[in-house]
């Protein structure tokens, strides 16, 4: 392999590429994930009937999202893309079916990690005149903190590979790259490099992430 003849600045684009998915995507994927997931846990654990029917059916939504593959979901999504921002390949293509597949997503990791709070904490709060909102924001929140952070990072390394997979439909970044040169023009030092990159890339999002999460336990 001769990895003089390599394009260096198509790998450094493709890796910018690559970091601006995952930002935009991560960032829009926490803000739609927390809020459903937070809802997720409230209905499931309320004894309105209107509230156990709300959960039934968003959980069945989450479900069936999170059960589709995310290379067809990315398909099936192009007219809905298109509409959204304007075009279904690039950086902004790939971001829309980038949220819809890992909100879901998030937001049962969220609901997870709030079912292990402890619940003396919340009916202390209940008993003080809480409010649910004040409930959610001074107690939930602050107490599953160290979880959410460890499904912040698990989601975040998920959108790796799911940008890898975007590369078959021209969505940009390393993937493209290594889809575009390293399997349709057989420059195998391409997809090497591709690949090493992608696997720094989630050893350093995975690192950041337990110290994150250490800090806050230890807090």
């Amino acid at each position: 392999m001769d990895f003089s003849t390599v394009r260096w600045e198509e790998v450094g684009k493709a890796s910018i590429e690559t970091l601006q998915i995952l930002g935009v995507s991560g960032l829009f994927t926490v803000i739609l994930g927390l809020p459903l997931g937070v809802l997720l846990f409230m209905t499931a654990r309320s004894a309105s009937i209107k509230s156990r029917a709300v959960y039934t059916i968003l959980s069945l939504i989450v479900n069936i999202l999170r059960s589709v593959p995310f290379i067809i979901l990315i398909v099936a999504l192009i007219p809905f893309t298109r509409i959204l921002v304007g075009t279904a390949t690039g950086v902004l293509g790939v971001i829309p079916p980038l949220v819809i597949s890992a909100a879901p997503y998030f937001a049962r990791l969220v609901e997870n990690t709030l079912r292990e709070v402890d619940r003396g904490v919340i009916e202390a709060a209940q008993a003080m005149g809480a409010s649910t909102g004040q409930i959610v924001r001074r107690v939930l929140l602050p107490e599953a903190l160290p979880g959410l952070l460890a499904g912040i990072t698990i989601t975040i390394v998920t959108l790796v590979s799911y940008t890898a997979m975007a590369g078959m439909v021209g969505g940009g970044g390393l993937g493209t790259l290594a889809i575009n040169y390293g399997y349709f023009r057989y420059q195998n030092e391409i997809m090497i490099i591709s690949v090493v990159s992608m696997i720094i890339l989630v050893q350093i999002l995975q690192m950041a992430g337990d110290r994150l999460v250490t800090f806050f336990t230890r807090k």
